[in-house]
């Protein structure tokens, strides 16, 4: 891209925008006024905008030609940047109608961010009271100031306010000045960009969601509207058990592990949560071994969740009840290749379900339930189809038959096969840690970040073509595996409190190697940064059937 000539007596400057076309300001003008002048062209507000893959925010001054695509809210990086605010506009009213309580933002829920009291929980009334103070901040357009503060000077703001978390998470970063943020005297430190003025967030429900409550903003597929609260009280319940083994572990949030890491006690920490994992995976068996009913295990979740590992243990735990459980693979029920469904860009849909020969597996487990004997198919990716014998196979009486798979929670896979007869186990990686008290760890950078390091270790790519290749990951998680959810047995958190203080000594490197010239230099720009946070841990006390070495290597299962 042509950056333009750094002219110093030029007034007016020409900005060429993506898919806009060119238009003329004045140098100094921000991103902001910009948008003000582009508004009626755009369908919706200008979030961020990106120059040379380089993210900048609406603070942003123009000071000499360029190219710029602009984000609004439809874009991942758009829909952040207005739920961050969002937080922000949420903390300050509850600091100004509870100034002695204090609000943690926890994790994300269904279509919604779960928040509550450290304190305690809030009632329907106050729930309703701060939804009211809410509107009126985002009415009265206040203006939300960005601020550059040595670091020692942004300790003692938060320390007079009483976020301990916050001191102690910066003190880790090694850096001079932090960006600061601050509404009507009301200061925060966001891991990430925020709008300039209160009235960018002109769409904000909150749902009372006991003992918190629900913080919901547009969605990116549906910008202009507030889509009805869908409850997910199982994942709600997982993540409540993730919440007490963080306290049992006395990692709140991330200054506590560094603090742990610092001490030198991390393998205690270690040892603790591989137990934890253990103890749970234990108890699925168990469950599953008190019902001789059940006779289909299936293992489903989304990508880089630990899935195989999982699936491994659950095996040895079954045989230390006296089982004798078979595995099945969905990989040979693939129809043939010319026959496989395509999705919306034409491509082959390997991850539909209807890639699969459904009626046969259908059949296929019938009879093995039954205690016949049936020929597995055998498909060779080379050719695209099955070869022409398969391998004999039968179940020993009573014992369970284990499938992992993408659509293993979707009744259409096994159709045929009685409820009863069937226990399913949803695995996800929902983080255990926050970086603070108000900054969350989203699922999906934990997720991303295992992924690249497996596959930088066993199919040699590179991070860019991990990165390339995760939004249409993402989307057949959507389509294929979050509708689903919900219908699991039980759901297990495959998420290590410690992974990512050893996973940032194995990317950090990876994401380095993609330079400005690329589109995903601003995700690696901003996992980065992430990473900088965390006290980095070697991996050598971990134990070898950790679903962490699924990702780092050394493990006993098949790697």
């Amino acid at each position: 891209m042509n950056s333009g000539n750094h002219d110093p007596d030029l007034k007016e400057i020409e900005i060429m925008i993506k898919n806009l076309g060119p238009v003329h300001i004045d140098k100094g003008t921000t991103l902001e006024q910009l948008y003000y002048q582009l508004k009626s062209r755009l369908p919706y507000p200008v979030m961020a905008g990106v120059i040379n893959n380089t993210l900048i925010d609406l603070y942003y001054r123009f000071e000499s030609p360029c190219e710029v695509e602009l984000l609004d809210i439809s874009t991942e990086i758009g829909l952040s940047i207005y739920r961050r605010t969002a937080v922000f506009i949420l903390l300050k009213a509850c600091r100004e109608l509870f100034p002695e309580r204090r609000l943690v933002v926890e994790h994300s829920l269904s279509n919604g961010l779960y928040c509550e009291f450290a304190e305690g929980s809030c009632t329907e009334e106050e729930i309703s009271s701060i939804e009211k103070r809410v509107e009126q901040i985002i009415a009265a357009d206040w203006p939300v100031h960005k601020l550059m503060v040595p670091t020692g000077e942004a300790c003692a703001i938060f320390a007079r306010q009483g976020q301990d978390d916050k001191t102690r998470l910066l003190k880790f970063r090694n850096k001079v000045e932090v960006h600061l943020y601050e509404i009507d005297g009301f200061y925060e430190y966001f891991y990430g960009y925020m709008l300039p003025r209160t009235s960018f967030v002109d769409k904000v429900r909150l749902i009372p969601y006991a003992p918190g409550l629900i913080l919901q903003t547009p969605e990116k597929d549906q910008p202009g509207v507030l889509r009805a609260y869908t409850p997910q009280p199982k994942l709600a319940s997982v993540f409540r058990e993730t919440r007490e083994w963080a306290e049992m572990l006395q990692t709140s949030h991330l200054a506590d592990l560094n603090d742990i890491v610092a001490r030198g006690a991390v393998g205690d920490l270690m040892r603790i949560n591989e137990a934890l994992h253990e103890k749970k995976i234990a108890y699925i068996a168990d469950n599953i071994c008190k019902n001789p009913q059940i006779r289909l295990v299936l293992i489903s979740g989304p990508s880089s969740s630990g899935k195989t590992t999982f699936a491994q243990r659950l095996l040895v735990q079954l045989r230390v009840n006296g089982r004798r459980p078979v595995s099945i693979s969905l990989d040979n029920y693939f129809i043939d290749r010319k026959l496989t469904p395509k999705d919306e860009n034409g491509e082959l849909d390997f991850e539909s379900i209807d890639a699969l020969k459904l009626e046969l597996f259908n059949t296929q487990l019938s009879q093995l339930i039954a205690g016949e004997k049936v020929e597995i198919p055998i498909y060779n990716f080379k050719t695209g189809c099955c070869e022409p014998e398969g391998f004999p196979m039968r179940v020993p009486e009573g014992e369970p038959i284990i499938i992992e798979g993408i659509h293993g929670l979707n009744d259409r896979l096994t159709e045929v096969i009685p409820r009863e007869q069937k226990y399913k186990i949803y695995v996800s990686a929902l983080t255990q840690l926050n970086l603070d008290n108000t900054n969350r760890i989203p699922t999906t950078d934990s997720r991303l970040i295992r992924r690249m390091v497996r596959d930088n270790r066993t199919r040699g790519h590179n991070a860019l073509e991990t990165m390339r290749r995760w939004p249409s990951v993402r989307r057949g998680e959507e389509r294929n595996i979050f509708p689903y959810q919900e219908n699991a047995d039980v759901i297990f958190n495959s998420s290590l409190v410690y992974e990512l203080s050893v996973l940032k000594n194995h990317v950090e490197a990876l994401l380095r190697e993609i330079s400005p010239q690329y589109p995903e230099h601003l995700e690696a720009k901003r996992l980065l940064k992430f990473l900088s946070y965390f006290r980095p841990v070697k991996g050598a006390e971990i134990p070898p059937n950790s679903i962490l070495r699924e990702f780092i290597g050394g493990s006993w299962f098949k790697d």
